[in-house]
C-alpha cells in the first residue's frame, strides 16, 4: 500500500492554493444561500449538476440503509464527525435529523469550504484541521464519515488510526464517494490522467498533498488486516448510464472506470 508523507506547512499552502484555483474554475459554490440548502439534491448553479446527482444518490442510500439503522440502534441523536465536509452540505442534512455534527476540513473558502457554513439557517460547528491530527478526545463520536474525501489522504493507515481513536466502541466508519478500482494499475492510470489534465487546464499537476486519490481491493484487504476493520461494501444504484460505463470503456479500449461504493467499517477490539 502506498504511503505518503505528512503534509508540512509549505505543501499545505501550495495544496490549498491549487485546490482553490481548481474549485473556483469549476464554478463551485454560490453567492445565493439557497444553493447550499438544496444540496445535494439540486445544483442551483447548474455548474456541476452531474456530480451532485451522484452525491444525491449516495446520500439517499446512506440515509435509508445505514443512517436509519444507526439511529434505531442508538435511540438518541448521534455524535457525527463529517470529515472533508467542504461547504457543509452533509452536516446540514444531518443536523436536520437532530444529530450533533462537526464539519471538519482544511479548506476554509467562503463559497466552497468551511466559510460557507454561515449560509445555512442553523448554526453548524466547523473545525479547520487535517485528517491525521483530529483535535478531539478519544471515543468522541458515534460515527466518522469521510464525505467524498478519504482519497485525499496521503497515508490511509495513519488516517484511519486517527479516526479509530475518535470513535466510540462499536462506532461506525463510513467512506462515501471515493473511487474504488479492482487493481492498483487502473488507479495509477487514473492518477496520471488526472494530473496531466490538471497540468493542461491549470498549469500544474496538483501533486502538492501527495494524495493517494483512490482505493483498490488489495488496499481494502491490507487495511482490514492491519487495523482489524470489518468492511461492508454497499452499492447504490446510480442509473443505467452509470452502470454501462465499464462496457463503454471496454469497447472504447480505455481503462476500466472507478466504482463508487459506500464503505462501512467497524474496528474489532484489539
Amino acid at each position: 500500500m502506498r504511503r505518503g508523507q505528512s503534509m508540512d506547512s509549505t505543501a499545505r499552502k501550495r495544496f490549498l492554493a491549487d485546490y482553490t484555483k481548481i474549485r473556483h474554475a469549476e464554478g463551485r459554490g454560490s453567492t445565493d444561500a439557497a444553493y447550499y440548502r438544496e444540496l445535494p439534491y439540486r445544483d442551483l448553479s447548474g455548474n456541476n449538476a452531474a456530480q451532485w446527482r451522484i452525491r444525491a444518490c449516495s446520500f439517499r442510500y446512506f440515509e435509508r440503509k445505514i443512517l436509519r439503522r444507526m439511529e434505531g440502534e442508538a435511540r438518541r441523536p448521534l455524535r457525527i464527525l463529517d470529515l472533508g465536509a467542504g461547504n457543509g452540505w452533509m452536516s446540514w442534512r444531518l443536523a436536520l435529523r437532530r444529530h450533533w455534527v462537526v464539519a471538519l476540513d482544511i479548506f476554509q473558502d467562503e463559497r466552497d469550504g468551511l466559510g460557507a457554513l454561515s449560509r445555512y439557517p442553523v448554526p453548524l460547528a466547523g473545525v479547520a484541521a487535517e485528517f491525521d491530527l483530529l483535535p478531539f478526545g478519544d471515543a468522541s463520536f458515534d460515527a466518522v464519515i469521510f464525505n467524498s474525501s478519504f482519497h485525499y489522504s496521503s497515508n490511509y493507515v495513519r488516517t484511519l488510526r486517527e479516526a479509530r481513536r475518535c470513535l466510540r466502541p462499536a462506532g461506525r466508519l463510513v467512506i462515501m464517494d471515493s473511487p474504488l478500482y479492482e487493481c492498483s494499475e487502473h488507479g495509477e492510470m487514473m492518477r496520471a490522467e488526472r494530473h496531466a489534465q490538471f497540468e493542461n487546464l491549470y498549469g500544474f499537476r496538483s501533486e502538492a498533498q501527495q494524495s493517494i486519490e483512490y482505493l483498490d481491493r488489495q488496499m481494502l484487504d491490507e487495511l482490514a488486516c492491519e487495523l482489524k476493520i470489518e468492511w461492508q461494501i454497499r452499492r447504490p444504484w446510480y442509473g443505467v448510464h452509470w452502470a454501462l460505463r465499464p462496457l463503454r470503456a471496454r469497447l472504447g479500449g480505455r481503462r476500466p472506470p472507478s466504482n463508487f461504493v459506500i464503505l462501512t467499517g467497524r474496528f474489532r477490539e484489539p
